[in-house]
């Protein structure tokens, strides 16, 4: 996922990838701390992309406000 894919979507898609992003950080978290974690890069990753996502989305609220 790159930025450029995310600036097509509309807002509120962003905001459904966010919350799926979020709560897939929280499963990996959950995994990690019972040890059944085994793609330890996929934390990072996921964190890196929610803050595109909120990136993108600032950007846009922030064209809207202009």
């Amino acid at each position: 996922m790159n930025a450029n894919e995310l600036s097509e979507k509309s807002p509120d898609q962003l905001r459904e990838e966010l919350a799926s992003l979020k709560k897939e950080a929280f499963n990996l978290r959950f995994q990690q701390a019972t040890g059944q974690l085994e793609n330890t890069a996929r934390m990072r990753q996921v964190r890196r992309n929610a803050a595109r996502v909120k990136t993108v989305l600032n950007q846009k609220a922030q064209a809207a406000a202009e």
